[in-house]
Order: structure tokens, then sequence, then C-alpha cells
């Protein structure tokens, strides 16, 4: 009886440290996942925009041009969660190359723009080369248009600019591959190129502070909502406000899915702990019947007997949480270390299984198991009560 009581004490420990161990590796995962597929949507993109009110417009379609505003410029820097103002134009553009063709949006941007936010994608080449010319004549593409159409660093292609008005032949340009990106995104990947906004502006025959609107970065992701709303209330009424998240709210929803997936392992883990910690405890006070009925007959005071096993489950409580804490740490800290865990990129936007480890999550993991396990461990002790002193002693 003693070897199967210390077997199933040890399985309980066990059990017990799983559960932990998965809470934890779940959520590193979970945040770490989330945090680096939203900071690669946000470093393309950025985290809101700002335009002329168009409504019904979608993502691919061209901008109405605005003059360049001070006073939106303005009102823009006195937001301390903002950390750059970027402007931008996009136009719909096709590529050829070797009697290929693909089409693209090309997204141009200032010489002052932020490409610290890009440099991480980029795979191969340098940033764009801005000059005092009429515009620059390089551009960025990703890896997967390169791939399609068997274009190489350094290359000249010609990409064809589909007029925004009827009537009007399109026209070309032959511009130099300066570097090829990747960001394992498909919905920018199969899209954009990335060019000077002189060009659209030469293009579109705009005038020089004309652009299509302000991409905005902001320091706190989480501040990004809130923000927004603010903006929609500040700004003229014939500006808008859109947060990345509107603009590609298939993205965040799939994001918000694995919270629903985290719920799941953690409502499953720690059913797990408690049955087995409740089972633990009943074979105990089954084991020590005998001792029970004894300590019963000579006066001993049922809480009394309570606390013995109460304090030997805890034991097991604590020691399992331990474990699991250490093991759990451990492996994350393994994963981010080495990225031995891999992932198809093309399905979930980034190489590999990504970790981020919150402090005070993981220590309300550990006091919010140790608490419910607590209070689990009242269940079995109450058959403690019900023992008769007689009948224990004769309990074989």
């Amino acid at each position: 009886m003693q070897s199967f009581s210390r077997f199933i004490i040890r399985l309980s420990v066990a059990a017990t440290g799983l559960s932990v161990m998965a809470m934890i590796v779940t959520l590193s995962f979970v945040n770490g996942f989330q945090k680096e597929v939203s900071q690669k949507v946000f470093s393309f993109w950025g985290h809101i925009h700002v335009q002329h009110l168009e409504l019904g417009k979608s993502l691919v379609s061209e901008e109405t041009p605005i003059t360049k505003n001070d006073t939106i410029l303005n009102l823009l820097h006195h937001e301390i969660d903002i950390r750059s103002i970027d402007a931008f134009a996009t136009k719909s553009a096709v590529i050829e190359k070797n009697k290929s063709i693909e089409g693209i949006l090309l997204k141009g941007v200032e010489s002052s723009f932020d490409s610290t936010r890009l440099l991480p994608f980029l795979k191969k080449g340098h940033w764009l080369h801005f000059n005092d010319t009429l515009f620059s004549k390089e551009v960025l593409i990703s890896e997967q248009i390169a791939s399609a159409l068997e274009i190489k660093l350094n290359d000249t292609i010609r990409i064809h600019f589909i007029s925004s008005k009827s009537g009007e032949s399109s026209s070309y340009r032959k511009l130099t591959v300066s570097g090829i990106f990747k960001t394992g995104i498909e919905e920018y990947d199969n899209l954009f190129v990335i060019g000077d906004i002189r060009l659209l502006q030469r293009l579109n025959s705009w005038k020089k502070n004309q652009i299509g609107g302000y991409e905005i970065s902001l320091n706190d992701y989480t501040k990004m909502d809130s923000l927004n709303n603010k903006l929609l209330d500040k700004l003229p009424l014939e500006w808008s406000s859109k947060s990345t998240k509107e603009l590609y709210p298939n993205i965040f929803d799939w994001l918000n899915i694995q919270d629903v997936n985290r719920n799941v392992v953690f409502i499953i883990m720690t059913i797990v702990a408690i049955i087995n910690l409740i089972t633990c405890l009943l074979v105990l006070v089954l084991e020590r019947t005998k001792m029970i009925g004894i300590l019963k007959a000579i006066g001993m005071e049922d809480i009394r007997i309570q606390q013995i096993f109460f304090y030997n489950a805890a034991f097991i409580t604590i020691l399992g949480i331990g474990v699991g804490l250490i093991i759990g740490l451990g492996l994350c800290l393994i994963q981010q270390t080495t990225h031995f865990i891999h992932l198809d990129e093309s399905s979930y936007y980034i190489s590999y299984a990504p970790i981020w480890i919150i402090g005070w999550q993981v220590s309300l993991v550990c006091l919010g198991t140790t608490i419910v396990c607590f209070l689990a461990l009242i269940i079995p002790t109450l058959a403690i009560k019900k023992l008769s002193p007689v009948k224990a002693i004769q309990f074989k």
C-alpha cells in the first residue's frame, strides 16, 4: 500500500507540474506570437493612417491627394504616444520582367521615412537611396514577387502605372531593384513594392506638397484604438483616421482566436491538477484510516487531523508548482534562444514559435494554481469528519 501511495504522490506532483508548465508555455507562446505578428504588421504599415475622408475606400485603391497640413501635423506631434509621422502615397501598377507580369501596389515614401522599421525585413541589398534629382529610380520588391518574376538584385524592371482617370493611357518607368524584402505576411509580400513618393507625385501630376496621407507609428501599440478614437474626435470633418486593425481585420481576428486556445488549455490543465490532487489526498486518507481512528480515539480534534493531511497535500502542491515553473521557464528560454520549434511562415506569418515571458503573468499562474488547489484539497479532508474511530481502527 505504501508503494502505491508513493506512486500516487509522485503522479500528483507530476500532474501539477505538467499543468503549471503547460500554462506557462502556452502563455509565453500566445504572448510572443501575438506580439511578433502584430509587430510585423505595424512595422510595415504603421499603427494609424490619417487621410482625407473617403467612404467605401478599399485598401488597394489610391488615395485622394491631400496637401501637407501644418495644423494637422501640430495636432499629431502634441500626442505623446506617437513615435513617428511619415507621409506616404500608393498607386496601382504592374511589374513586367521576362515577358511575365505581376500586379502590385507601389508605396511611395519620403527620404525622412523611418527605415529602421523595415530594415529587419530586408533580405538582400540596401534601403532606397534618395537624392536631389526628380525622384529615386530605386525600388524594394518582395522575395515572393522576385521569385515569381525571376528578378534578381540590381535588375532593371519595367513598372507600368495604371491611370486612375478613364481615357488616359498608362505609363511606365524603368527602375532598379535595390533591395529584396520578406515580411512573411502574404498580404504585404504579394502586393507591395516600395519606392520614392516623388515618382508618384510626378505620375499623378501632384504638387510637391501633396501626399496620400500620414502613416503614424506609436510607442505602445496597445494604445492604438484609444488614440485612433481620440484623433477621430479632434480631426476636421473632412479628415479620417483608421487603425491598422481596421485595414487588416482578418489578421487581428485570427490573433484574437489564440486567446480562446489559451483559455481552453488553462481550463483543461486546471481540471487535471485538481482531479489529481483530490485523488492523491483521498488515497492518503484511506491509507492512514487506522491512524485517523487512533488519533480520534485519544481525543484529537478533527480539524487537527485534517491539518496533518492538508500540510502534506500542500507540500505536494508547492513541489508540483515549483517543478512546473522550472521546466516551463526552462523550455521557454531554450526556445527563445535556439528557435528549435519551427512554423510554416506562409500559414503563421513567422518561421518559428516566438516566446514572450511576462513576469507578472507567470506569478499569477503560480499563485492562482496554488489557491485553486488549496481550495480543492478541502474536499477530501472532509471525509475525515465522517470516520468513526471504532470502524477506522478496524479498517483493513
